[in-house]
């Protein structure tokens, strides 16, 4: 079934947690790794705006479905990160505009390059890249509500876990969007199909990796993905990118795991 664009725009939303009773972790504060964990993807939510910014240098922006979605998409994610600080700030931890200006400027080059790699990556390959687009931002959505689920899961809290399961429920319509654009676009090119798949094999890491250090990259996939069930979760997947035309068979998000040395 086709993403229902005009749908998802007049239905888009702030996740909502104000009837949440985030003031029992004042009483029953969450763990010290479980915050790390939440520190972490806050940072990435509030980050989407930096990656809209690099998308629109390339020829994805031209398309109107493109531009509409993006838009609410960048607001959705904005405020998936205000939720997850306002958690955090109730635990002590001020995830603020100058701290997150901290983290840009600590990339220092590589955030003022990415814009200028996306339009030249976008003028080479043309019109396919928004296959390629489609395609990684399908994995990188659907590795966002499996470690949103997985962190419910793990943590047992039902205050945390109802707000994680909002937010990854939200995800699942951004899914739904990527997956389905790239569907459509790579059945029609074989071309974007071989470049959606060496990006997606050569380039493709956890989302977070490019702005966050290693260690912490680590921390989380330690935390969300290690074990058995985080094994089947990462292999859960990579059967749904599999399923796109063109990316049968590939492993990216196990093969990351195994590159970090995260435990089965």
């Amino acid at each position: 079934m086709a993403f229902d664009i005009g749908k998802y725009t007049a239905t888009s939303v702030s996740v909502a947690w104000d009837d949440l009773d985030f003031e029992k972790f004042r009483t029953h504060p969450l763990p010290d790794y479980s915050l790390r964990t939440l520190r972490y993807m806050a940072d990435v939510e509030y980050h989407t705006v930096c990656y809209t910014r690099d998308l629109l240098t390339t020829p994805s922006h031209k398309e109107a479905d493109m531009s509409a979605f993006m838009t609410m998409w960048n607001r959705e994610e904005f405020w998936h990160g205000e939720a997850l600080a306002t958690v955090l700030g109730i635990h002590g931890i001020t995830v603020d505009f100058d701290e997150l200006k901290a983290t840009r400027l600590k990339l220092g080059w590589k955030d003022k390059l990415d814009p200028i790699k996306q339009a030249i990556g976008g003028k080479i390959v043309g019109n396919d890249f928004v296959a390629v687009h489609m395609a990684w931002g399908a994995a990188n959505e659907l590795s966002a509500i499996q470690a949103y689920n997985r962190m419910a899961d793990l943590e047992e809290d039902p205050v945390l876990g109802e707000l994680l399961r909002r937010i990854a429920k939200q995800e699942a319509r951004h899914v739904a969007f990527y997956t389905s654009q790239a569907r459509d676009r790579l059945a029609k090119s074989k071309r974007a199909q071989v470049i959606a798949r060496f990006a997606l094999k050569r380039f493709w890491a956890p989302v977070g990796s490019s702005i966050m250090d290693r260690v912490e990259v680590q921390h989380v996939m330690n935390h969300l993905m290690s074990g058995p069930d985080g094994r089947r979760a990462a292999r859960r997947i990579d059967a749904s990118i599999s399923n796109l035309p063109g990316l049968e068979g590939l492993r990216i998000v196990e093969n990351s795991l195994i590159a970090l040395g995260i435990a089965a």
